[in-house]
């Protein structure tokens, strides 16, 4: 009896342990579960075929960068220029092709061998020039980001017809960047588990020293590594570029974190040897499966950047804790041997539970709501930014004066990111969708997938180019920038050197207000404006700038900034000539600009009243909503704000 008890608990004790490995060796796996399962039980939205394509499509630029950043990782290395050199792929291409009648075949050609050459260069500088990767991959991501600036000159380029067929669907149902993500993953996974690169790559992240011992010529295998790198990079740019029909300047920023983050949450290790294709793309679907559920939930961007640390760092601790517990993780890339029964077996188990999920889901979100409560989505550019920080309060106001349920989401200036939230939204089933552009033309082929569904889309303060909106609410940028040419120059009496502070380079409200500007300028021939400069629509970027700027140009008499924050960085650089020997203009209203025309420092702003666009673009979306009749355009009246009109100006 006793030894029958015995052998009861040892079974069980070991089939406990067997699902304790499995649940440890296939940690991103079941975590992808456990998210799917959750957010499939918290939105009726969120389980769909639409919704599941949307996700595939959101992953597909961050998995294929994340591929290449895999074979970094796994030889012990790190590749911050990824970002970087996607978008100086992407923009060579378009300038190659559009600008200077490249034939297409050979521009794609050209645009992927200047990712292999950045990557050979942090590879050489790496390998022979002996500097630490985080400093090597670090410069080229400055480089790389800068030469994008220097051939587009700071505009978007856009992209041939016959390369933007990239972002486009097949059958108008599967998605031409989920088929190139899984080509660049079955190649990835190829190259780690059959090739003797692959191996080496192991075999260098696990010890690179033993490696070379061996007889490994570890150098020229970096050389190799970083290249599919940036190889990788430049097929993720035209993807990302394709879906925007247009070359970004400012396009994947920030993509490497993303694409790190991958790797790690897949189950690579950052000190190397470990790592696979299978899993990075696991990791790339959490990371898309998260922004499109949170963004379903309605969850502050603010709050999804928090989950996503949250969730990188408990992948962090996951490794450690597989480590402890002596859990094997494969290194290779899942093929061949017993290995491959064994996952085969786990993607079954994983299948399985996924078809259990579709059908519970599915009876639990049987037949919807029911609500009449009109939903309405509210994609904004960006809540850094005093400005939209009042459209938006515009809106929510009129939103809850009216009985409407918004939903807000910011793209951080992020084309991309906005393309994927609108997405989002028509997986949402909203009403009406109100769009405020990162930039006009990028925002173009996630604007027309809305047309598609039916869903009334309607523009705040930036048009939406080559698509069908049902109204467009805002100021005139280009008046906007006339008169504060014409305020300036009068101010200054018609004589005198100025500067200007761009926004960010390739935004359409930074290029609007400039030609507004220029063309205001062209009455007055006595301005002289001796410097343009970009500073990101960001206060700290202004006074950096506007400080360089005056040792260059100790007499400047005036500054033109394209929106209040600038200006305000610019007059903390002039200090006390802020408002005295120096005039400085800004634009937007907003109410810190408002302050300093009030005390003199600011002599002017051109105000816009971001609260009104608000409320307007939610006015009229509730009467679309209800089937009324809209004004195509509304133009909210911009107003020169001095020290003399300022008490009387409402906003």
């Amino acid at each position: 009896m006793a030894t029958d008890t015995l052998k009861g608990t040892t079974g069980a004790s070991g089939a406990t342990g067997g699902l304790r490995r499995l649940l440890l060796d296939n940690g991103a796996l079941t975590a992808l579960i456990v998210l799917v399962v959750a957010l499939s039980a918290l939105s009726g939205n969120f389980l769909t075929a639409d919704n599941l394509l949307n996700i595939g499509v959101q992953a597909a630029v961050t998995a294929i960068l994340a591929f290449g950043v895999t074979f970094v990782i796994v030889s012990a290395g790190i590749d911050l220029s990824v970002g970087s050199v996607a978008a100086l792929s992407a923009t060579v291409l378009a300038w190659s092709a559009a600008d200077h009648g490249v034939p297409v075949a050979l521009a794609v050609v050209l645009a992927v061998v200047v990712g292999v050459a950045a990557g050979l260069v942090n590879g050489f500088l790496i390998a022979y020039g002996k500097l630490p990767p985080f400093i090597a991959t670090l410069a080229m991501l400055s480089v790389g980001r800068g030469l994008s600036l220097v051939i587009s000159g700071g505009n978007p380029i856009p992209f041939p017809d016959s390369v933007s067929h990239l972002g486009d669907t097949l059958g108008d149902w599967l998605p031409v960047p989920v088929l190139v993500m899984i080509v660049m993953g079955l190649v990835a996974a190829f190259v780690l588990g059959r090739t003797y690169i692959g191996r080496s790559m192991y075999a260098i992240g696990g010890n690179e020293e033993a490696a070379r011992l061996s007889g490994l010529r570890v150098s020229r295998q970096k050389l190799v590594v970083y290249a599919l790198s940036g190889l990788f990079a430049a097929v993720a740019g035209i993807v990302l570029a394709a879906r925007l029909s247009s070359a970004q300047p400012q396009a994947a920023n920030g993509y490497e974190l993303d694409a790190i983050a991958a790797v790690v949450i897949g189950g690579a290790s950052l000190a190397g040897g470990t790592g696979k294709a299978s899993g990075t793309l696991i990791g790339a679907l959490i990371l898309a499966v998260l922004r499109n559920g949170l963004n379903l939930l309605n969850v502050s961007t603010f709050w999804q950047q928090v989950v996503i640390g949250v969730v990188i760092a408990l992948a962090v601790l996951l490794d450690t804790v597989r480590r402890k517990a002596g859990a094997t993780t494969p290194v290779t890339s899942g093929l061949g041997g017993g290995g491959k029964g064994r996952q085969a077996a786990t993607y079954g188990l994983a299948a399985v539970v996924t078809v259990a999920v579709i059908g519970a889901t599915s009876l639990l979100h049987n037949g919807g709501s029911g609500s009449t409560t009109p939903r309405v989505g509210l994609a904004i550019s960006t809540l850094n930014n005093p400005f939209y920080v009042s459209l938006r309060a515009g809106a929510q106001a009129e939103a809850k004066k009216l009985g409407v349920d918004l939903t807000v989401t910011d793209a951080q200036n992020d084309a991309s990111q906005q393309a994927n939230q609108l997405q989002n939204f028509t997986s949402s089933g909203l009403d009406v969708i109100i769009v405020n552009a990162v930039d006009s033309d990028a925002v173009s082929p996630a604007a027309k997938a809305v047309n598609k569904t039916g869903t009334p889309l309607i523009a705040v303060d930036r048009s939406v180019n080559n698509a069908d909106s049902a109204s467009f609410v805002a100021s005139d940028n280009v008046t906007g920038g006339k008169l504060a040419a014409k305020e300036l120059a009068e101010k200054l009496g018609g004589r005198g050197k100025i500067a200007i502070l761009q926004g960010m380079a390739g935004t359409s409200a930074s290029r609007e207000r400039g030609a507004g500007f220029a063309e205001g300028l062209k009455a007055y021939p006595g301005i002289q404006v001796v410097a343009r400069q970009p500073a990101d629509w960001d206060r700290t970027k202004g006074l950096d700038v506007m400080t360089n700027l005056m040792q260059a140009h100790p007499d400047i008499d005036g500054v033109f900034a394209e929106n209040d924050e600038m200006a305000l960085g610019a007059i903390k650089a002039l200090g006390t000539k802020a408002g005295k020997s120096v005039q400085v203009i800004g634009f937007d209203g907003t109410a810190d600009g408002l302050t300093a025309v009030k005390a003199g420092t600011l002599y002017a702003s051109v105000a816009q009243q971001p609260t009104e666009l608000g409320r307007i673009a939610v006015r009229n979306a509730v009467e679309v909503a209800d089937d009324e009749k809209v004004a195509k355009s509304v133009m909210v009246p911009v107003k020169v704000v001095t020290k003399e009109n300022v008490a009387g100006f409402t906003g």
